[in-house]
């Protein structure tokens, strides 16, 4: 069942992120965006890819005001270890610019719907949260393969565009500098006629 519309649920989840280890609690991101990246280990294979592609854009994220973080099952030992393990080894080459939290008890997981209790890993579920906490947009993807982090941006300004511009709606493949369209059988009319 989908979580989309709907307060997301709670978490307190313990992690690592620049040599320590944090809590992080879904009520202490009050006020902010977020991007919740669950994935299904750490030191696999398209993980990893994943994390660093979501790294390299976090500032952007940042600068719009949205948080990420990466949730697995695995400990947060075991985020530390592979965060400061070499990339040449399987690891992410000693820095992320965002927090790894632990799911150990696999309740998030379970929470957000995106737990496979055959394999004892999360499906590849991507959240995003307003600054009320509302969960405005959600994907999951089967384990072999991996998210955009593009897309998520884009989608991150999509909604941050609806959110300031009430009344606008963003057509398919819209992105910052491009035409949204007014939320009325005219505004609709017009848009397709000019695109």
């Amino acid at each position: 069942m989908s979580l989309v519309g709907k307060p997301a649920p709670s978490f307190k989840l313990e992690g690592y992120h620049h040599g320590e280890f944090v809590t992080v609690s879904q009520e202490d991101l009050h006020g902010k965006w977020v991007l919740l990246l669950f994935y299904p280990l750490d030191f696999t294979f398209v993980c990893p890819t994943e994390v660093l592609a979501f790294s390299d854009d976090a500032k952007a994220f940042k600068d719009r005001n949205c948080e990420i973080f990466g949730i697995s099952v695995d400990s947060k030992f075991t985020h530390k270890a592979w965060v400061e393990t070499e990339k040449d080894k399987g690891g992410l080459g000693g820095s992320l610019a965002f927090p790894l939290l632990s799911d150990l008890t696999r309740h998030t997981a379970r929470d957000y719907g995106v737990m496979m209790e055959e394999a004892g890993v999360a499906l590849r579920g991507l959240f995003l949260l307003n600054p009320e906490g509302v969960v405005v947009h959600e994907t999951t993807n089967f384990l072999p393969v991996g998210r955009s982090s593009k897309e998520a941006l884009r989608t991150l300004k999509a909604f941050q565009f609806v959110a300031v511009h009430g009344g606008d709606v963003c057509p398919a493949n819209w992105d910052e500098g491009h035409d949204a369209m007014v939320a009325t059988p005219e505004g609709m009319a017009s848009y397709l006629a000019g695109h």
